[in-house]
């Protein structure tokens, strides 16, 4: 009885290290998730100024949401043609300036040139890193990433490195498309998750559109 016994117990023992084992290394060997990103564009930046585009954003709407308005500090991530930087430019006026910041140097040089044609003094541009916009310390109002989200690698080290740029009270915006990060669009409620992890709440969340697709999130850096 005590022989049969034992020899139940190290049949046991062996079937649970042979169970075991192979849950262990499936577990060890998953690799870290990790969110799909969109290749940054970098063809031609004309594209970017398509009839009617202004109302379909309502970009006054935004500059409002935004605190947008003359003598303040406006950055533009992701600047690309500068579509919104010009925009933003006219708004904060002479007294104001705008940064825009994209990290493909055709892009800053575009920008120079269109701010030269329409003798725009306040628009400084700035080449930056894919997870660092390189602004100044303690000089930013409001900022805007239009429909650049997706594109950005590492967004939770670009938020992070975003905020020693923010005065008190500053606001960021995100305007962007649902989708799976890799076809030109990311999931709001990603965004939300990645803005709290890197120190940001939630103050707004619009749908101007309403087609389901492109929504407008405005944080605040938490302090």
């Amino acid at each position: 009885m005590l022989r049969t016994l034992r020899h139940r117990i190290l049949l046991l023992a062996f079937f649970a290290c042979c169970i075991g084992a192979p849950i262990h290394a499936q577990t060890a060997a998953a690799p870290a998730e990790s969110r799909k990103t969109s290749e940054p564009y970098t063809g031609d930046l004309s594209v970017f100024d398509s009839p009617g585009r202004e109302r379909r954003l309502q970009i006054d709407r935004v500059m409002d949401l935004l605190g947008i308005s003359a003598g303040k500090t406006v950055a533009d991530i992701g600047a690309g043609s500068g579509w919104f930087t010009v925009r933003a430019a006219k708004r904060v006026t002479a007294s104001g300036v705008v940064y825009a910041v994209d990290i493909n140097p055709e892009a800053a040089r575009y920008i120079e040139r269109r701010a030269d044609q329409e003798h725009l003094s306040n628009v400084k541009t700035i080449l930056s890193q894919p997870d660092d916009p390189q602004l100044p310390a303690n000089s930013i109002d409001a900022v805007l990433l239009l429909k650049t989200y997706h594109e950005v690698e590492k967004p939770v080290a670009l938020l992070r490195n975003l905020r020693p740029a923010l005065r008190p009270g500053a606001r960021v915006g995100v305007i962007d498309r649902n989708g799976n990060g890799e076809n030109h669009g990311v999931g709001s409620k990603v965004v939300i998750r990645e803005a709290a992890e890197a120190g940001y709440s939630l103050a707004g969340r619009y749908d101007f559109v309403k087609d389901g697709m492109d929504y407008f999130l405005v944080f605040t850096a938490q302090r």
